[in-house]
């Protein structure tokens, strides 16, 4: 997976409540067992018209925020079914972090399982956040992780919380079979000592 620790880029302002995860990822495209190849079809009912051309009044499609890798969204982002795929088409499409006053818990704990950043905020500073975004490309945000802060194109700087093994996690670039992997010799340890006090088994 790999590392979050510093992020500089485009926010793009989504500021609708209750997007839930068919939104974010409609279910005919939950075939696919790959993480990679949905970010083309993130958002596809609000993205796309019905004969398949980009819809030019959704966010992503307007040149400011094609390139957008942070999310300001509306609140109780990625309600609705548990789908996994839904975080992985939003990484895939390039966006690394999304703030909103409140995530569904299972997507907010999917976001850490795939490398992305869910920061929850109070409204006035989620409020603040959307304003700057919706300036376009040129307001550029910073979020630093290891320093647990938000930093607005104005320079106004914004704290968030977040938790110490979930941001140990991201800036280690560590997902679950990452973290399994970091103690394979303690585990091959365990392993041969437990062969030879029981060699029955």
């Amino acid at each position: 997976m790999e590392k979050f620790e510093k992020l500089t880029g485009i926010a793009a302002p989504l500021p609708l409540i209750n997007i839930d995860t068919d939104m974010i990822i409609p279910k005919q495209f939950l075939k696919t067992i790959k993480r990679s190849g949905l970010g083309v079809n993130l958002f596809d009912e609000m993205r796309y018209l019905d004969d398949g051309s980009e819809n030019p009044d959704f966010v992503l499609n307007q040149p400011a925020y094609r390139d957008a890798e942070i999310l300001i969204a509306g609140d109780n982002f990625g309600c609705g079914s548990s789908r996994e795929h839904a975080p992985w088409a939003i990484k895939d499409f390039g966006i690394r972090c999304i703030v909103s006053t409140s995530f569904a818990d299972i997507f907010f704990n999917n976001c850490f399982k795939n490398g992305i950043l869910p920061i929850v905020l109070p409204q006035e500073q989620v409020d603040l956040l959307m304003q700057d975004a919706e300036r376009g490309a040129n307001a550029r945000m910073e979020v630093d992780l290891a320093s647990q802060t938000i930093t607005t194109s104005d320079g106004e700087t914004i704290s968030f919380e977040v938790d110490s093994f979930r941001k140990h996690c991201l800036m280690e670039g560590l997902d679950d079979i990452g973290l399994t992997m970091a103690k394979v010799d303690a585990i091959g340890s365990f392993e041969k000592q437990a062969e030879q006090a029981r060699p029955w088994v």
